[in-house]
């Protein structure tokens, strides 16, 4: 008896630490700014300096693109001065947490892709987060899917460079 207590004390560890090291950090905090379709600042509510994110697994028109505009509006329209729920733990190349971020339990980075704001990010092989929800898009040629100058912000960089 003494030797599994132990052993289910390491396990539970083990499952503890794994699942949370899979969701991230979750904290509470306001959105101050909103950049373009998926960058954002939040001011978390337990400090006093804003925290720039990039929502997981989207990847929004560059401003300077078609749908660019209409991408930043979605998302200042959903998120600006909302109450949001923030799950991330790790930051990009550029200093950006990438985080999922919610409003009032709702998926933000879902609904931009479901609603042709954003295309799900998918990396080598791997699929993307929303896929399912850019399926759906696709079908009702809702927003940038509607567009057939629309194009992925990964191959407009390769063909133009960044937005001045």
């Amino acid at each position: 008896m003494r030797c599994i207590r132990p052993l289910f004390i390491y396990r539970f560890l083990f499952a503890y630490l794994w699942l949370h090291a899979s969701t991230g950090f979750a904290w509470q905090g306001v959105v101050t700014r909103v950049s373009d379709g998926d960058t954002l600042w939040v001011q978390p509510l337990s400090r006093h300096k804003a925290v720039k994110i990039r929502i997981l697994g989207v990847d929004a028109p560059e401003i300077c693109q078609v749908w660019g505009e209409q991408s930043l509006r979605a998302l200042y329209a959903l998120t600006m001065g909302r109450d949001v729920q923030v799950q991330g733990s790790h930051a990009d190349a550029y200093g950006r947490l990438l985080a999922h971020i919610f409003v009032q339990g709702h998926d933000v980075g879902a609904w931009m892709v479901l609603h042709g704001h954003a295309w799900s990010y998918a990396f080598k092989s791997h699929h993307g987060l929303y896929d399912a929800e850019q399926m759906a898009a696709q079908s009702m040629q809702a927003g940038l899917f509607g567009d057939s100058n629309a194009m992925e912000p990964r191959f407009f960089r390769r063909r133009f460079g960044a937005c001045p």
